[in-house]
């Protein structure tokens, strides 16, 4: 294979909302430059977990390497990243825009511009992408793809008079999509004499080769045989197999500057090939590392236990799987005395945690109960010291701490007119400050700073069932601030269930503690004695429900005579019960916990 001239090699990712038809575009363009026969496609060949196929979404960036003949005559070779597009993996999606020169921006034409479009555009812009609009779906009748350009214009301020009708369902348009990507993106730029600079872009598990690392080239030539050294990790592999995804992997000698393609060495873990880390020779290393490298950082955080005691050493070995393709999730041990021994596990966000919880599910036939998302708060103790708290449970002793803060984010909300009022009342009831409204044709753009606290525990499908689904919506974490919360404990029977304890904000504790409690009410069958559920700060309790007794009648066989014969027998039940109150256990069933651990009020 003779080195590749780097003008004829075009790297590019495509950018949309979530359901604008990014992966089918995907398999219209590797259709078209035939690198897969008709008989070896399937419908989203780029995404390969079930989840992502049922759900309509990426999760894993994936890479393809296509050829294409263009109309100048020359053979271009176009590497497509097809990214995530949703919130929690925006950092992978940066590192996979760093990757690239261009982005294609897919709008779809019936419903126009929506809230991870923006996000995602704006990193691209950021990245210094080149960025050609394609309109989708303009073969619906419901398409208007005037209006999306004018849009597209207003709201993210890209020229749209060139944008691009397609259908990537029926194939119309896609021969114009890759001319342009051959004529308005640009080519990547490289040394091919320089020492080694390449970016990891991303890496997951194979169950032969071990870890497989997705790489772009910077600089420098990548060959079979090289000593690599990781400049995050100061780790250093030997190089076994050098290729390139023509959606199947193929081997090649060489890897030049702008080029995508993987490496396999002996890596045995996912979490020692960071992504976004740069890789460079270990003989001859590059002067600095490449831009925009940080760690992962878990936002969410909640406990996973099994239903069944039984099945713990089945969920520790099913994490330690997962954790060998998927190193933005961490967990460590922990054990609840209502729920036994389980495991406290650290997210990107509530997307990537039901991800998790499913594939854990799905692929290894377990059954959990999660507890209630947390976030990370920052603890500022009287002695000076800090401490991070990722579990209420664990909260010292109030005295000892100077404040609480907890972490925002900036918001941006997306809504037809109509829905308007609801999606502002929304956020102000969970403490939203409001930033900015402004209107984008028909649609208002709303900006808001919210507590995440409040966002994990169910505001995106609040925010979807009061706009009929039609809100769009997107964040990141700006800062830390200090804020008034305590630490709400549930009392079942005098006792605290430590899976129920939650950092609230003093303003909504009581309200959120009665909910608690009715809830449980129902939920707790009755017991032979009373028991009262309540919600405590502190010593101070601040809501209260009691579930009735069962009861027997003790009097049915007390036929006439004297009253005192009856109250004999009353008082002793009396006694009975006080004493079986003293030493009976509450049994709380397993789809109690569910259930308090869903509501929201």
């Amino acid at each position: 294979m003779s080195e590749q001239p780097i003008d004829t090699i075009r790297n590019f990712s495509i950018v949309a909302h979530i359901d604008h038809g990014k992966s089918t575009l995907a398999d219209r363009l590797i259709q078209m430059t035939g690198a897969l026969t008709d008989r070896e496609m399937s419908e989203q060949v780029l995404d390969s977990m079930d989840i992502e196929r049922e759900r309509g979404i990426t999760i894993k960036a994936q890479t393809v390497r296509l050829e294409y003949p263009a109309k100048d005559g020359k053979t271009y070779i176009l590497n497509l990243m097809d990214t995530p597009g949703h919130v929690d993996f925006a950092y992978e999606v940066s590192r996979s825009l760093a990757a690239c020169e261009g982005s294609l921006l897919v709008v779809d034409a019936s419903q126009g511009v929506e809230a991870q479009t923006l996000a995602n555009v704006y990193q691209a812009i950021d990245a210094g992408h080149e960025i050609v609009p394609v309109l989708n779906k303009v073969d619906l009748p419901a398409a208007e793809p005037d209006r999306v350009k004018e849009q597209i214009e207003e709201v993210i301020g890209l020229d749209a008079s060139n944008a691009i009708p397609i259908s990537a369902k029926t194939g119309l348009g896609i021969p114009d999509v890759l001319e342009a990507i051959v004529t308005r993106l640009p080519p990547p730029r490289g040394d091919r004499d320089a020492p080694l600079k390449a970016l990891l872009v991303d890496s997951w598990y194979d169950a032969y080769l071990g870890v497989v690392v997705l790489v772009r080239i910077v600089d420098g030539v990548l060959k079979k045989g090289m000593t690599i050294k990781l400049m995050g990790t100061n780790a250093i592999h030997g190089v076994d197999k050098i290729g390139v995804f023509r959606p199947k992997m193929v081997d090649v000698a060489e890897l030049g500057p702008g080029e995508v393609g993987f490496l396999t060495g002996s890596i045995k873990e996912v979490a020692d090939t960071a992504v976004g880390d740069t890789i460079n020779d270990a003989k001859r290393p590059c002067a600095e590392a490449l831009p925009g490298f940080k760690p992962v950082q878990p936002v969410v955080f909640c406990g996973l236990f099994p239903v069944d005691a039984a099945d713990f050493e089945n969920l520790r070995a099913a994490m330690g799987k997962l954790r060998l393709n998927d190193a933005s999730f961490s967990y460590e041990m922990e054990t609840s005395a209502a729920l036994g021994f389980g495991f406290r596990c650290g997210f990107l966000g509530l997307l990537h945690l039901e991800i998790i919880q499913e594939r854990l599910e799905r692929e290894f036939n377990l059954d959990l109960i999660s507890t209630a998302p947390s976030v990370i708060y920052k603890l500022r103790m009287r002695d000076g010291t800090a401490i991070e708290l990722h579990n209420p449970a664990d909260m010292p002793d109030v005295m000892k701490i100077e404040e609480i803060e907890e972490p925002w984010i900036r918001a941006t909300i997306l809504t037809p007119d109509d829905y308007l009022g609801s999606v502002l009342k929304l956020c102000q009831d969970r403490r939203g400050e409001q930033v900015d409204l402004n209107y984008v044709g028909k649609r208002a753009m709303v900006t808001y700073d919210l507590p995440l606290n409040e966002v994990v525990f169910d505001f995106y499908d609040r925010l979807k069932s009061i706009s009929k689904g039609y809100a769009s919506f997107d964040y990141q974490i700006t800062e830390y601030r200090p804020g008034d919360l305590v630490k709400m404990s549930i009392l079942v029977n005098a006792e605290p269930v430590d899976a129920l304890s939650m950092l609230v904000h003093r303003a909504r504790a009581e309200s959120r503690g009665r909910a608690m409690c009715e809830k449980l009410k129902e939920l707790i069958p009755p017991h032979l004695f009373v028991i009262p559920i309540q919600a405590a700060i502190g010593g101070k309790i601040i809501a209260r429900e009691t579930v009735r007794a069962l009861r027997k009648d003790v009097t049915a066989k007390c036929y006439g005579g004297d009253a005192t014969r009856k109250r004999k027998l009353l008082d002793k039940q009396k006694e009975g019960k006080k004493r079986m109150r003293q030493f009976g256990k509450v049994e709380i069933p397993q789809e109690a916990f569910i259930a308090a651990l869903k509501m929201d009020s």
